[in-house]
């Protein structure tokens, strides 16, 4: 889809009815979101090289290069959902007069659909509309509900806190490092959206005005806040971590002090036992009350025990 700004507005054109290459025209500005394929139809028509198509192609990292007249900018967007596993590859390259997005399904992104439904409305409310402000509007689509996200891992964090305190001790390890990665892919995410925010605060090309250059500005402290916002729940889930372990170090000592328990009990019981299952003539054994006197003393023994060690608070 390729649109032109003329005079603030949005005219929408579908790439397949373009004329290349007498309808390009470096006066109006244009702003493309493609395809992949529909890059390759069209990149000469563009003024962009086989070298730059190969990396709009194979785009699969987070990087911001600027050449001679232009700059080129690869994103890996996470999902919410799951950011360890799903991500979106997108590329931008804009020079003066051109902005273009590239992605497999540019249309169906949430955060260019967002980007084109604001840039639209402002250029309806206000009249006018540049490329520029089309950037700032999408890295600020990039961001716009992070810190709402990083809210829900929190509370999330907070409940699993709250059930190991108060409930059943049962396994949270695998929770536990679902949010370790989660909160590893947000923080390599952010660390390099915030260099590509600096690197675009250089403006080697001066395809920005000052007043955007402030906004980068701020863009950079903002995703350096989430940076740390980040860094502060990874720092409580390893301390939800060590109160899990030391719940469960806390269970398994109980049960070892029940056994250890229960063993000093019966270990003078079994004294007797081993005592009188000795194969030797006792007096005992020509005694009338002898059998019955060896319940009763076994019987005071497990009872004086049970008592001694209930008033050490042992258990």
């Amino acid at each position: 889809m390729r649109y032109i700004l003329q005079n603030g507005k949005f005219i929408e054109t579908k790439t397949s009815e373009i004329q290349w290459p007498a309808d390009i025209k470096d006066v109006e500005p244009y702003l493309y979101l493609l395809t992949k394929e529909e890059l390759s139809d069209c990149y000469k028509h563009l003024g962009i090289g086989d070298r730059l198509l190969g990396e709009f192609l194979d785009a699969n990292g987070m990087k911001f290069e600027s050449h001679e007249g232009f700059d080129y900018i690869s994103l890996s967007i996470p999902f919410p959902e799951d950011p360890v596993n799903k991500r979106t590859h997108l590329s931008v390259y804009f020079r003066e007069n051109l902005l273009l997005f590239c992605c497999e399904d540019p249309l169906s992104l949430p955060v260019l659909r967002e980007t084109r439904k604001q840039a639209e409305q402002e250029a309806l409310e206000a009249g006018r509309l540049s490329l520029e402000r089309v950037v700032q509007i999408f890295f600020d689509q990039l961001t716009l509900n992070d810190s709402i996200l990083l809210a829900s891992i929190e509370e999330q964090a907070t409940q699993m806190e709250e059930l190991l305190i108060t409930s059943k001790v049962r396994n949270y390890i695998p929770e536990i490092m679902d949010l370790r990665k989660k909160l590893l892919a947000y923080q390599r995410y952010y660390d390099q959206l915030s260099a590509i925010s600096s690197a675009i605060e250089e403006n080697e090309n001066d395809l920005l005005t000052e007043k955007e250059l402030r906004y980068f500005r701020m863009f950079t402290n903002r995703t350096n806040r989430l940076v740390g916002g980040v860094q502060n729940l990874q720092n409580y889930v390893s301390q939800l971590r060590e109160a899990y372990q030391t719940q469960v170090d806390i269970n398994q000592n109980k049960v070892m002090k029940l056994f250890t328990v229960i063993t000093a009990i019966f270990l003078p019981l079994t004294l007797i036992v081993g005592w009188y299952g000795m194969n030797f003539d006792m007096p005992e054994y020509r005694w009338i009350y002898g059998y019955p006197m060896v319940i009763v003393v076994t019987v005071v023994i497990l009872i004086a025990s049970v008592l001694y060690f209930k008033k050490n608070k042992w258990f």
